[in-house]
């Protein structure tokens, strides 16, 4: 399975996002030098995480992004999901019914081991991501980041909040 580098996009900002005080917004302009990211494709990411009902914005000069919701109430999956669709990641298309063997007519009483399996595997990882939730991360960065750059960081970001 390949995510589109969206998704990645969309985790970071999210992360920086949980950190903005009440009522601040940051700018796309902002979100994308802060990673490095072109403004127009990171639009699109966060124009995803906006129709989810994710994130709130705002027009104007002191316009942007900021989280809909705690980041407590706001998991992994959320965002994935608002940048790739709720489908599932394996399709079955049933080449089983291809087999030369079988015979004329058969009707197999269940779906293919094959998407069995996948789905479950696929469901494993949806439970997964949707354990996490973004006030997990902000706590991980937290801890793992060195305290410099953290607050460097936001120093940063809160300069540029609107």
């Amino acid at each position: 399975m390949i995510l589109k580098s969206q998704v990645e996009w969309a985790l970071h900002c999210c992360a920086i996002l949980a950190g903005l005080p009440e009522g601040r917004y940051l700018s796309t302009k902002a979100l994308a030098e802060l990673h490095g990211l072109p403004k127009e494709y990171l639009s699109k990411a966060l124009q995803s995480l906006s129709q989810a009902a994710l994130v709130d914005t705002t027009l104007g000069p002191s316009g942007g992004y900021r989280l809909a919701r705690s980041s407590s109430e706001i998991n992994f999956l959320d965002i994935v999901e608002a940048v790739e669709g709720k489908a599932r990641s394996f399709t079955c298309t049933n080449i089983r019914e291809n087999n030369p063997c079988r015979p004329a007519g058969y009707c197999d009483s269940k779906p293919c081991a094959v998407a069995r399996i996948m789905w479950e595997a696929d469901e494993a990882w949806r439970d997964t991501l949707r354990r996490v939730r973004l006030s997990d991360l902000v706590g991980i960065l937290s801890e793992e980041v060195r305290p410099d750059l953290w607050q460097s960081t936001f120093e940063w970001v809160l300069k540029r909040a609107g």
